[in-house]
């Protein structure tokens, strides 16, 4: 388990390439908000990233942020993203229990939410997870270079129209290759299909998208909320 002198140290690195980042494509170091990930990560570690000035913490599980969030309800203002798949007989319990939604995947996810969140009279703020990169590993709208445009951009739309879901952007995984050229492209095609689904306005003005390996290029194209795990906590327990 990383200890507290080494966390903070970590996170001030962290919040300085992040700003370098922000600043190499002439924006706020504040217009960019990083999303501890924090799966896998005992409460106690929360804890010291809470006390070292973290407040956007991400979990994959939904089962397992509601029993971080018991464990650490005296820290009310920990704001609590779920960045993981969700699986339809999970989405009763998301209502309420999350600022952001980062990963409705598909329609099924979409709908479902947005039914259980009408039950309790609630609403979910919500992103849009698109597969840019076409790997069959990743979830998501198929986003990828040949794939049917319009259609795509409709079934976005369509989701994001839910009388329940206050959707305000898109999320993406690029892939694991080092390859900067193909990163770059991945994330700017989310910029862009984003924009294309605003319709020039500025209703969906987040994009969630970089990680440890790749946040500083997905910056530099226009990621407003980065997922980071291990470049602040290190590798995860076993």
């Amino acid at each position: 388990m990383i200890g507290e002198a080494a966390l903070r140290a970590n996170l001030e690195h962290l919040l300085r390439r992040m700003a370098e980042a922000a600043g190499r494509a002439n924006r706020a170091a504040e217009s960019v908000r990083l999303i501890a990930v924090t799966k896998g990560q005992p409460a106690e570690v929360v804890r010291l990233a809470h006390a070292a000035g973290v407040r956007d913490v991400g979990e994959n599980r939904v089962e397992e942020a509601l029993a971080k969030q018991a464990a650490l309800a005296d820290l009310a203002d920990l704001r609590w993203h779920l960045i993981g798949h969700l699986q339809s007989r999970k989405a009763g319990d998301v209502p309420g229990a999350f600022v952001l939604v980062h990963s409705i995947d598909r329609p099924k996810i979409a709908r479902a939410l947005d039914t259980r969140a009408g039950e309790r009279g609630l609403r979910v703020p919500a992103l849009l997870e698109c597969n840019v990169s076409g790997e069959a590993s990743k979830d998501g709208w198929d986003a990828r270079p040949g794939a049917d445009r319009a259609v795509l951009v409709e079934g976005l739309r369509a989701a994001a129209g839910l009388a329940n879901l206050d959707v305000s952007g898109l999320m993406t995984m690029a892939p694991w290759r080092r390859d900067p050229s193909e990163l770059r492209s991945v994330f700017r095609r989310l910029r862009q299909l984003r924009d294309e689904c605003a319709a020039g306005g500025d209703r969906w003005p987040e994009l969630s998208m970089g990680m440890t390996d790749d946040f500083e290029l997905a910056i530099e194209e226009g990621a407003t909320m980065v997922r980071i795990g291990r470049a602040l906590f290190g590798e995860r327990p076993d």
